[in-house]
C-alpha cells in the first residue's frame, strides 16, 4: 500500500482566497476604498467600547460619591 502524495503547497486561507476574488472582481481603487471604509469600521467600534468603558466609569465615580457623601 503506497502512501498518499504529499502536498507541496499549503492550502490558502479563507482570508487569503477571499483577496484574491476581491482582486478580480474590482480595481484596485475599490479595493482600497473598501478596505478604508473596514478600517473605519474598527476604529468605530473601538471609540464606542472607549466610551462605554468612559460612561461606566463615571456612573461608578457618581455612586461612590454620593454613597459617601449623603
Amino acid at each position: 500500500m503506497q502512501a498518499a502524495p504529499v502536498r507541496a503547497t499549503a492550502i490558502p486561507s479563507f482570508t487569503t482566497a477571499l483577496r484574491a476574488v476581491e482582486s478580480l472582481l474590482l480595481s484596485s481603487g475599490q479595493r482600497t476604498a473598501r478596505r478604508n471604509a473596514w478600517t473605519s469600521v474598527l476604529e468605530d467600534r473601538r471609540r464606542a467600547k472607549d466610551r462605554v468603558e468612559a460612561q461606566r466609569v463615571l456612573e461608578q465615580s457618581v455612586s461612590r460619591s454620593v454613597s459617601v457623601h449623603p
